[in-house]
């Protein structure tokens, strides 16, 4: 094989962290794919990657050469789509990341809009509360709420949410409503594990409140569920209680105690030339969110 295939499979190989993987996603046998790192390691003559019997690893200088092979591989794939002019239209797979509750409800209407406008353009959305890692999990772009860290991702702003507390005029009508957060600790509550796995709630000015949930769960959607049933006081981000509060199946509580508001954010890897499928998908994030805002609603 020539050396810019073994690079492709090597990145593949690093990426998924096991050659059986890589082997199958390339589909080619698995000794060629042993055979195509190890040819790249005599021509280098460096180990790029460590084995064992239940493990691989990138060494450190294996990273600094995966790190190079991505960005020449980008280059390449860069180079193909001005040639052919492909970027002048959305075409082939696309695949888009996204919280479950936020998927569904704003992310799912672009990706309508998108297959509907783009007839060669196919997507793939997967829809999960873990935050997905863009590169090793294939992903194009993603959607991401919070503050996001450093790193080599281009963000877009979209919007804004808050976390809040929400109950039900059920449960209020047999409890008070707390004034305070100290006052949590005599109400049942009900954790929604996706914001934290942490014991504690906190709120603006860096106050906190260590809990005991009455009742916990990984699903915001079931959380919200149990406090319109009148289960206890369960914590949520704005969008997600949004339309239970205009209802009135669920009333806000402590809104003065809300920590500040976090951005809602489209991201996809730097790149010097944003393929044409990422770009119509931010133009139309852009468009969705400029007529259905997402922002907290006022404390009053």
């Amino acid at each position: 094989m020539d050396q810019l295939t073994n690079m492709r499979i090597f990145t593949s190989v690093a990426t998924l962290g096991s050659f059986a993987q890589a082997a199958r996603q390339l589909r080619l046998s698995p000794s060629a794919v042993t055979r195509a790192v190890a040819q790249l390691e005599e021509q280098l003559d460096l180990t790029l990657l460590t084995r064992t019997t239940r493990s691989l690893r990138v060494t450190p200088r294996g990273a600094i050469y995966l790190e190079s092979c991505r960005r020449i591989l980008q280059d390449i794939e860069d180079a193909g789509r001005r040639a052919r002019s492909e970027d002048a239209a959305p075409h082939g797979d696309m695949s888009i990341a996204a919280p479950i509750l936020f998927g569904r409800l704003h992310v799912l209407p672009i990706v309508t809009h998108l297959l509907e406008a783009h007839p060669a353009l196919r997507i793939r959305l997967v829809l999960s509360d873990r935050n997905v890692h863009l590169v090793e999990d294939g992903i194009d772009a993603a959607i991401r709420i919070g503050e996001l860290a450093d790193s080599s991702l281009i963000a877009v702003k979209l919007g804004e949410v808050s976390q809040m507390l929400a109950v039900s005029p059920a449960y209020l009508a047999r409890r008070d409503a707390p004034a305070a957060p100290a006052e949590l600790a005599g109400h049942d509550l009900i954790a929604f594990e996706g914001i934290t796995t942490t014991s504690e709630w906190r709120f603006g000015g860096g106050a906190s409140v260590r809990i005991e949930p009455r009742f916990a769960v990984n699903s915001a959607e079931a959380a919200i569920a149990a406090a319109e049933a009148g289960l206890g006081i369960t914590r949520a981000l704005s969008y997600q209680v949004d339309a239970a509060l205009r209802a009135g199946r669920l009333v806000r509580v402590l809104p003065g105690f809300e920590p500040p508001p976090v951005p809602v954010s489209a991201l996809h890897p730097a790149s010097r030339l944003v393929s044409a499928n990422i770009a119509a998908f931010i133009a139309a994030a852009r468009a969705y969110f400029r007529a259905t805002p997402i922002l907290p609603p006022p404390c009053a």
